[in-house]
């Protein structure tokens, strides 16, 4: 009687398995590697867009201007981004104040507004 060989090794099926199971990690990998890559450009552009809208309210203030009730719009570019900026003043109830909205659009998408920032300006003393 000769004793029976045991073969060392995978089997056909469990090599199988295994690939299944690599195979969707690596897919699950790669999902996240492209939807870290998309969140950076649109960190990116939010970024870019509060500082155009920041910029805009900053020279507001510091001329100490009283701007005109109505819309206006102009380019306000931030690096290799083309933005469009969009100013929109409101009256308050309050007389002295006024109410300035500062919209920033993508010019390659110009129904998408990246950022919207408030601020209330007071009218200069004479």
């Amino acid at each position: 009687m000769t004793p029976s060989r045991q073969h060392a090794g995978f089997t056909l099926l469990e090599v199988l398995v295994a690939l299944v199971i690599v195979g969707t990690a690596l897919g699950a990998g790669l999902r996240a590697i492209g939807s870290l890559a998309s969140n950076g450009a649109g960190l990116r552009s939010s970024m870019m867009a509060t500082w155009s809208a920041e910029n805009r309210l900053v020279q507001i203030r510091l001329s100490k201007e009283f701007p005109e009730i109505g819309k206006r719009s102009y380019a306000c570019g931030q690096g290799d981004l083309r933005l469009m900026c969009q100013d929109e003043v409101l009256a308050s109830p309050n007389p002295q104040l006024r109410r300035v909205e500062v919209s920033v659009f993508d010019m390659d998408n110009p129904n998408r507004r990246i950022l919207k920032l408030v601020q209330l300006v007071l009218r200069p003393s004479p």
